[in-house]
C-alpha cells in the first residue's frame, strides 16, 4: 500500500495494522522517518509532490522490492505538506519470511525514497526559506543497490 497525507500519523497505529493477522510472515521491519530542526534553522518543512505520478513512481519502486526481496507485503505512507520538527514524514514497513529480506528491502526503500523518489523539499527558517535537494550520501547510499545483487 502506498500512501501520500497532508495529515499527521502515528507509526504504532500503522505498525499494529501492518502486522494484524500476520501468521505466515516471519518478520516485519519498519523505519519511521521524522522531520529535524536541523539546529533551529527549521521551523517546518514543506513537502510537495505531484499526485497520481508519485504515487506510481513509488508503486514502481515497491515492485522492484517486491521482487528483489520475495516480500510478503510492504506499506508506504509519505507526508506532503507543512511539517513540523518532530513529526513523522514518512513510515515504511516490509513484511518477508525471514528478517534479512525485511530488513534490507526497508533500507533499500527508503534509500530510493530519499534520493529518487519525485517530492521537493523546502525548509522555512529565521533565515527564510530554501530548497532542499538529496546529498551525496543519499546519493551513494541509493547507488550501492545498484552494485550489489539481491538477498
Amino acid at each position: 500500500m502506498i500512501t501520500l497525507t497532508d495529515q499527521p500519523f502515528d507509526p504504532g497505529d500503522l505498525l499494529t495494522a501492518f502486522t494484524r493477522g500476520r501468521t505466515e510472515t516471519g518478520a516485519v521491519a519498519t523505519f519511521t522517518g521524522l522531520a529535524r530542526a536541523e539546529k533551529g534553522s527549521t521551523a517546518i518543512l514543506e513537502l510537495e509532490a505531484y499526485p497520481g505520478f508519485t504515487e506510481a513512481q513509488i508503486g514502481a519502486l515497491a515492485d522492484q522490492a517486491r521482487e528483489r526481496f520475495a516480500l510478503d507485503d510492504l506499506m508506504i505512507l509519505h507526508r506532503v505538506g507543512r511539517i513540523a520538527p518532530g513529526e513523522p514524514i514518512v513510515f515504511v514497513a516490509t513484511a518477508a519470511a525471514h528478517r534479512r529480506a525485511a530488513f534490507e528491502a526497508c533500507d533499500f526503500l527508503m534509500d530510493y525514497l530519499k534520493s529518487k523518489a519525485p517530492f521537493w523539499k523546502k525548509e522555512h527558517g529565521p533565515g527564510g526559506a530554501r530548497w532542499i535537494e538529496p546529498t551525496d550520501a543519499d546519493h551513494a547510499d541509493r547507488a550501492r543497490w545498484d552494485e550489489e545483487t539481491p538477498s
